[in-house]
Formats: C-alpha cells, structure tokens, sequence
C-alpha cells in the first residue's frame, strides 16, 4: 500500500485504466454537490495554489501480457468525485474547443477509450456525455446527463483556468497492491462517513461484467428489486458496539453457518479468523479461494438464505404489542429489542432447515427460556457468539429434543441453564441494565396478561421505560433508616427486579423521588403510577398497597419469579 498526494495527471496518465465496480451503486451527486465543486474549480483558476478534493482509493488488477494497457487498477474510493472531474472538463474542453480533455481523461493506447470506465447503472449515459463532439442540452434523467446539463449551463469560461486546475488540484490517494485488504481501508472509509457496505464489495467479487442476468436473478431481485426491499437490507441496528446493516448482518451469519458444514473441513484458526465482523469481505475472499467454494452454488445458497432472512428477521417487531405464542416473533423481539444479534446466525439456520413450524416454535420456546433465565441470573454472555454461530450449528442441532440434550451437557458455568433456585434467587438479588429489566418484566407481562380484563392492547417492547418504586433518591421521602447496614441493604434491595415496573411515559423527577403515596397518585397536574402502570399485570395489583418497603420488594420478587418459572421451564 502506497499513501500520499496525487495530482489529476498521477490518476489518469494515459496509459491506466480506472474501473468503477460495475455493480457499484448509482452516481448520486447532485446540483447542491456541482454547484460547490464548479465554486472550487473557479476558487482555485483564480489563485493557483494546490487545492485538495478529498480521497480517492485505489486497487491494483491483473493484467496480461497481450493488453495493450498494462495498469488496471479498481476505484475503491472517488467515483462521485472522479465522474464529476471527467464532466466538467468535458464540458470545459467542449466550450473552449480544445483538446485538454482528450488527451488526459482517455487512453491513446487503446484507440482513445474513455479511461474511466463506469458502472452498470450509469455506462451508457456517461459514455454518451463524454463522446459528445458538441455541446448541446441532453433530455435523459438521470444524474451523470443532469450533471453534464448544469455545467454546460453555469460555466463561465472566463472564471475557469485549464491549467491552473489541471496543476493545482491534489487528492489524497491510496494506491493498494492486489494482495492489500481493501476491506480494512473500507472500514475505515466507512467511519468517516462514506456510504459503502461489505455486501457492495462483495457482490462486484461475486459478478463479473459479463454476468448481468446472474446478477439480476441472484442479487438484485433479492437485494434491490425495489425501494422497500433496499430499505430494509440498508436497515442500520446496534450489533455490539458497532452499527451495522441488516445485509452485513445476512452475509455474516451466512458465512457462520457456511463454515461449520463438515464436508468442507474449514480449519480452526480460519473458523475463528471468519468470526469477526471487521475484514467480512476478506473473510469471504479467503473462504472462496482456500477451500475451493463453487461461486454459482454459493450464489444460489445465498439467495435462498436470503429469501429466509427477509422473510423472518423484523427488527419492528419492538414498536407493536408481542405475541404471547412462543416462536419467531418473540425471537425477534430478544435479538433486537434486548440487543441478542448473536443469536442470528442458528436463528437463521433453524428457519432455513427445520421446514415443520410447531418444531421451529419448540426450538424458538427453548431458546428464550434459555436466553432469559440466563438474563435474569446475570449469566456472561461472552460465549453466546461461540455457541450461537458455532457449536449449534456444527453439532446440525436441529430439534428442541436435541437442544435440550445439548445445554443439558453443558453443566459449566459458561453455557448452562439457570435452575429454578438460581432463577429465584435472580430476581431477589440480579442488579440488571434498564434495557435488561425492561426486557424481562415486558415478557412475562405478555404471557401473563389477561386480555378480556383491559380495554386497551399492550404498547410494544420499546415503548415502556423502567422505573424505580422505591427510589435510588429515598433519603428525603421514604423514612430514616437506624443503621449503615440497613441503608446498605436498601440501596442494593431497590435495585433488584422486585423493586422495578415497566410503565409507559417517565414520572417527573419531582414525583419519581417522591414517597409512596406521591409517586402512586402523582401531584397536581404530574401525574404517577396510578396513570401509568395500571393495566400492567406485572405490577397493577400492588398500587393499592398502604405501604412499599423491602417486604414489598422480597415479595414481589417472589410473585415474578413464580410467573416466570411458570414460562421458562427448564
């Protein structure tokens, strides 16, 4: 890899073919986007002093002896700014009738092609824009003739210097070697808020250039045949500390179940090398290449895995009321609402494989017994990855029987499931995250609800916020206590599930701190729990209570946990 400043002649030499990936996405610059590049270029006509615009990234190819041009190299990182420089010179070059353009921005080598050669959505209409041989106006719609139409309208060839833009104009440019990883540059690109995926490197690795209705039967009809479509693969979640779309998700919990296939023999250190999210794309690379993958049915595999992800995987889940029918909603509901995303990749290869419903739905009950005993108890979550992306799906695990059999064998404390004493004792004394908390009494509150008693239908899982009955604030409202120990045992009792209930608008801080009566019946025009939890079959019962205290708490607890072994029995 060779970083440092490039001038416009560095780039286009005459003798260097630059390739946009043909299934890149669309030139998407628009008249906010010209209008300050066409003020640089006068800005720096006037001045004639080095001007940088920006980044441009590139790869070397391949080539052979028998091309007439012998540098080939892939646009990684530009295409915006490159397509836009090669209009407006031509537009420049057609209203001062030279041939600057021809000589910088085409290759003498191979019959004045056009050096830049562009991607599937926009080939046409940037060849005809730079193979005009007068200027004129152009009718089509799309943003390279719209680009072409603004320049050739707002130029104004007296503010313009050719050659003082030829020489000042600098860019920052990566020049990475075949072997070089553009994938670790494309994650940094991606942090400093270029839109580029994994899935659009990826499927310009998988379809070449003359393999367009491939491309359109298993890729785009999957992945682009409409906005609705697009919108959801481009779907941006949390998946640990990182933000990620839903299609870098499908292709990582792919590859997870790709590599545990026995008849591959994919070895340990690669498994664990294909296990993180960061490098996907060369992941991919190295997978195909080392263990000899056929493109065409990997192609096909990833389309019908795809179709099953789309089908099933619905992060909206959260804003509606859940079900109370175990299955993949609920499922859902764990990975997105309560940020499980390690979860996916059996969760995927499950739906793939299991084609009997009531047998996915034994699977998906066991999985959330297991995931929220675990929660409840502060069970580590660190070898949920492992688990979930590995061992499951290894091991062709496949049926609640054997699921059972499997967790049962983990006796260790990594990978167990919680008995009804550690359950219990969970609820007494677990102190949780909010989003944990939430989680587990929004859960119980769908299984337990009695439907026929409330006239209104339960808010979805992101709808509620978590309070505190008795407040980590006590000291001024809630009585004095005699000794350290016992405001050390209130402190750490209030923290616990008994102590918390789900309700749907947060309390004031005036009430929220108040005592029991005030945060109950609110203040004024503040209103309290009485508004905002009755109906709640977690917690509603209790407001008539005189009094809330560590009693209350123990023995609210207690009433959560026998709802929740009644749910999640092990």
């Amino acid at each position: 890899m060779e970083a440092g400043k490039r001038s416009i002649n560095d780039i286009f030499n005459g003798n260097k073919i630059l390739e946009i990936p043909f299934f890149q996405r669309a030139y998407i610059w628009n008249e906010s986007q010209w209008e300050r590049f066409l003020t640089d270029m006068e800005y720096v006509s006037i001045n004639n002093k080095p001007y940088f615009l920006g980044s441009i990234i590139l790869k070397q190819q391949l080539t052979n002896s028998q091309q007439s041009v012998g540098d080939k190299r892939t646009l990684i990182d530009g295409q915006q700014r490159l397509t836009t420089l090669n209009i407006f010179f031509k537009v420049l070059s057609l209203k001062t009738n030279n041939q600057y353009f021809s000589n910088i921005f085409r290759l003498p080598m191979k019959e004045n092609e056009i050096a830049l050669l562009h991607n599937r959505n926009d080939i046409n209409a940037f060849n005809s824009v730079l193979n005009l041989t007068e200027e004129k106006k152009l009718t089509d719609d799309d943003n390279v003739t719209k680009a072409y139409n603004y320049f050739s309208e707002k130029i104004d060839i007296s503010k313009l210097n050719f050659q003082n833009i030829l020489t000042n104009i600098m860019f920052v440019g990566i020049d990475l070697g075949f072997d070089d990883d553009e994938q670790q540059i494309f994650d940094t690109t991606n942090s400093l808020g270029v839109d580029l995926t994994t899935a659009d490197l990826l499927k310009n690795y998988l379809f070449g250039r003359n393999e367009i209705q491939l491309y359109i039967d298993h890729w785009q009809n999957v992945f682009e045949i409409d906005k609705e479509t697009k919108d959801y693969w481009d779907t941006e979640i949390t998946a640990g500390r990182l933000r990620r779309d839903f299609i870098d998700l499908f292709f990582y919990s792919f590859l997870q179940i790709k590599i545990q296939d026995s008849k591959l023999n994919v070895k340990a250190e690669d498994k664990d090398e294909f296990t993180k999210m960061v490098g996907l794309f060369n992941s991919y690379k190295i997978f195909i290449k080392n263990y000899n993958i056929d493109k065409f049915k990997l192609i096909a595999e990833i389309k019908e895995y795809a179709k099953v992800f789309q089908e099933y995987f619905d992060n909206e889940i959260i804003d509606s009321e859940l079900t109370a029918n175990s299955g993949i909603e609920r499922i859902n509901a764990i990975i997105w609402g309560l940020e499980n995303t390690t979860l996916i990749p059996y969760v995927l290869f499950v739906l793939k494989n299991v084609v009997n419903t009531q047998e996915q739905n034994k699977i998906f009950e066991y999985l959330e017994t297991y995931i929220m005993r675990r929660m409840v108890c502060h069970e580590n979550t660190k070898n949920y990855n492992q688990l979930f992306s590995e061992r499951l799906i290894s091991n062709n695990i496949l049926s609640k029987h054997e699921l059972k059999l499997y967790i049962d064998s983990k006796s260790d404390k990594v990978n167990h499931m919680p008995s009804d004493s550690e359950l219990k004792e969970g609820f007494n004394n677990s102190k949780l995250v909010n989003n944990q908390s939430v989680g587990i009494l929004y859960f119980i509150e769908t299984k337990i609800r009695d439907k026929q008693k409330h006239s209104t239908s339960l808010l979805g899982l992101d709808r509620y916020s978590l309070e505190h009955i008795m407040p980590k604030k006590w000291e001024n409202n809630w009585g004095k206590l005699s000794n350290e120990q016992d405001k050390i045992n209130r402190n750490r009792k209030l923290l616990t599930l008994g102590n918390l209930t789900i309700i749907t608008a947060s309390l004031n801080s005036s009430i929220k701190n108040g005592n029991w009566d005030t945060k109950r019946n609110g203040k004024g025009t503040k209103k309290g729990l009485n508004q905002y939890a009755t109906g709640l079959d977690t917690f509603s019962q209790y407001l008539t209570l005189p009094d809330w205290n560590e009693q209350t708490i123990t023995n609210r607890a207690d009433f959560l946990y026998n709802e929740a072994v009644k749910i999640w029995k092990d």
